[in-house]
């Protein structure tokens, strides 16, 4: 298992500039978390989100992986299935170890 450092993930209550809006999962990001010299990626979840509550007031730090398989496998729990963004990328958030910790797969 190998995991690259991409970002944290921070929930806002209000939106930050040059958020955009994913309609499908019902949410405001900011997409270039490179702008930022902490890489922090903001959150901003919108009624009716398929995302779990625990996200929307806790932190969470991503990775991106070869193949989330065996992350999946080991973690204490997953709250947000594997889910297709295109046909090379999925994500998934899962808990280990109390961190919220998501999981950015690239084929």
């Amino acid at each position: 298992m190998a995991a690259e450092y991409m970002h944290i993930g921070i929930p806002v209550t209000t939106k930050k500039p040059n958020m955009v809006y994913n309609k499908a999962l019902k949410f405001w990001v900011n997409t270039d978390v490179d702008a930022y010299d902490y890489k922090i990626e903001y959150l901003k979840f919108d009624e009716g989100t398929p995302f779990p509550e625990i996200m929307h007031k806790n932190p969470h730090v991503a990775y991106k992986v070869d193949d989330m398989t065996l992350y999946l496998e080991d973690a204490d729990s997953v709250i947000f299935e594997p889910y297709l963004l295109d046909e090379h990328t999925r994500l998934a958030f899962i808990i280990k170890d109390d961190a919220i910790i998501e999981l950015f797969e690239v084929k």
